[in-house]
């Protein structure tokens, strides 16, 4: 594949359904190289199909709680473009909602392998490639959510996992300085997406009612995703909440 040199390039992990999805296109309409990474090609093909951006999409199956993979992805990434400039961090998984005593330890393990351990590896290799590139540096985003400062009943996996998400943004922004790496976090609060589906039906309130909850258009994260990406590296987003205004966050109860 050539490289586009004018272009910047951005990966974005789990870009074949939901926010990944979105943030993926959004880029692309930016006029970004985008990296797609998720475990199922043929969503990741549908992805670049719909975005109609040619060579500048490269979709690529990946793993993300494998390291191994990660590294592939990123060594895909330089060699089809000579440079890592963005990264969203976004893949993410969750757990049934059942009582945590009745949560399995495979359940645990499994976001907890996706949400953090993930999310660590692509960070790492985001900072290897990024430390040596020319120019240096680079941005990370890394997907928390509304989890990552008030739980649901019922998502201790997720929410744990979200709440570490806020460690790693901290420290890795703390790390990516001397380097110029830029490191921010979006939470993000009902999307809709597949994975937000069951709120249009009703979903169980902290006071143990089921109440129906609104949700914004997905697309309005990757315009999101777009404004935190084209930021001078002199600037940096630490946080950014985008939310359905009417959404039950503050005041949650």
């Amino acid at each position: 594949m050539s490289i586009h040199p004018s272009s910047k390039t951005a990966i974005v992990t789990g870009a074949g359904t939901g926010i990944g999805k979105a943030a993926a296109l959004a880029l692309l309409a930016d006029g970004w190289q985008v990296v797609l990474a998720g475990r199922r090609m043929e969503l990741l093909q549908k992805t670049v199909d719909e975005s109609s951006a040619g060579t500048r999409a490269l979709p690529v199956p990946t793993d993300v709680s494998d390291p191994a993979a990660v590294a592939r992805l990123f060594d895909a990434a330089v060699q089809a473009f000579g440079r890592v400039d963005l990264l969203f961090n976004n893949a993410g998984t969750g757990a049934p909602a059942v009582p945590l005593e009745e949560l399995t330890v495979e359940q645990w393990r499994g976001v907890v392998d996706v949400n953090l351990s993930g999310m660590f590896y692509c960070l790492q290799a985001a900072f290897r490639v990024m430390k040596r590139q020319t120019p240096r540096g680079g941005r990370i985003i890394n997907n928390g959510s509304i989890a990552a400062h008030a739980p649901r009943p019922h998502s201790i996996a997720y929410a744990a996992t979200k709440h570490a998400v806020t460690g790693l943004t901290k420290t890795a922004s703390l790390d990516g300085r001397a380097y110029d790496i830029a490191v921010g976090q979006i939470d993000i609060g009902n999307a809709a997406t597949e994975m937000t589906g069951p709120m249009a039906a009703g979903i169980l309130q902290a006071n143990g009612q089921t109440m129906e909850e609104p949700r914004m258009d997905v697309a309005i994260v990757g315009q999101s995703v777009v404004y935190m990406a084209n930021l001078p590296l002199q600037a940096n987003v630490l946080f950014h909440t985008v939310m359905a205004t009417k959404m039950p966050f503050v005041g949650r109860g």
